[in-house]
């Protein structure tokens, strides 16, 4: 017996932890009206941290059987799921095969398909906050806390050798488990990229604060763990100090948000660029709204930009 109702309406689901509580819910319906999706609606589906497999592969078969479940967005399980679910994919997009994660589920010609659309997502993000050339110009590290599906993708984005010289001077990645950082490193190890990494194990706060002390001024700082958000804290203990002119980006837009807080009571006498998770959301949701219901939505410009403000009206930003 499934745990699963059929859906009576056209759904896109949200897999992720705490999905109740997202912006999402209140802007999907402003989106839906305003891209012509007639009677869309948004479905969350919750799930543990690192949850049973066989949790995972009830909610994707689902998906995949019901005629009016569209497909999903997937947060925080994004590993977990396509290691327990990659089996049941018709398709599985060239960047999800790479990053071994899937972030969208959608259907297409009868074909039942995994994306990972974190690397276009994070990447408008990062571009956007930056601008053109930050790193060419700066010579700055990138340092990111966690190394689950966001920095994959932020890692792949920024280390690429296409980028020429417009690439971090270098990349250090941390994560409270080995396991994940042998598994980031497997990844960039197939990256054309001549970008040094360093991978360093970090159970406690303080050895996150020892690899910031190290950092170049002007570094990318990435509070990518989900905490936060996802469980109370933060990567940094509260004696961590930021480089100057250092550019602290917190993936999360909600919650407890300790990481920002942190950033933002250094950020005038440390000259700090302090960004939350608010882009990267519109980005996230707007590429898979865009693969699931197969509907064109621009990455900038007059029409963006109104996505952008439905988005802040809806969510009372």
């Amino acid at each position: 017996m499934t745990l699963y109702q059929p859906a009576k309406q056209a759904t896109l689901y949200f897999i992720g932890v705490t999905t109740a509580k997202s912006s999402i819910m209140k802007v999907f319906p402003a989106w839906a009206e305003h891209l012509g999706l007639k009677d869309a609606v948004i479905e969350g589906i919750d799930f543990k941290l690192h949850d049973d497999p066989t949790a995972y592969r009830a909610a994707v078969e689902f998906i995949r059987d019901d005629p009016l479940s569209m497909g999903a967005l997937v947060t925080t399980h994004k590993i977990d799921l396509f290691a327990a679910c990659k089996d049941l994919f018709n398709v599985i997009d060239p960047h999800a095969k790479l990053m071994d994660e899937t972030s969208c589920i959608s259907k297409r010609n009868g074909k039942f398909v995994c994306h990972a659309k974190d690397p276009i997502s994070s990447g408008l993000a990062i571009d956007g906050f930056l601008g053109e050339g930050y790193f060419a110009r700066t010579g700055a590290d990138l340092f990111s806390m966690g190394a689950g599906g966001s920095t994959i993708a932020i890692t792949w984005h920024l280390m690429r050798r296409s980028r020429d010289r417009d690439v971090p001077g270098r990349i250090v990645v941390s994560n409270r488990s080995q396991h994940r950082l042998d598994e980031i490193k497997r990844i960039h190890e197939s990256v054309e990229s001549d970008v040094p990494v360093e991978y360093v194990l970090a159970p406690k706060p303080e050895d996150n604060d020892a690899v910031l002390a190290g950092l170049k001024p002007g570094s990318l700082v990435i509070n990518a763990t989900g905490l936060g958000k996802d469980a109370p804290g933060s990567p940094l203990s509260g004696a961590a100090r930021f480089p100057e002119k250092a550019v602290a980006w917190d993936l999360n837009y909600r919650g407890e948000l300790m990481f920002l807080d942190q950033a933002r009571g250094q950020q005038k006498q440390r000259a700090l660029q302090v960004e939350d998770g608010w882009t990267y959301f519109i980005h996230g949701w707007t590429q898979v709204i865009a693969e699931v219901f197969d509907v064109e939505i621009p990455t900038s410009g007059p029409s963006f930009d109104r996505i952008s403000e439905i988005a802040r009206e809806a969510a009372g930003r």
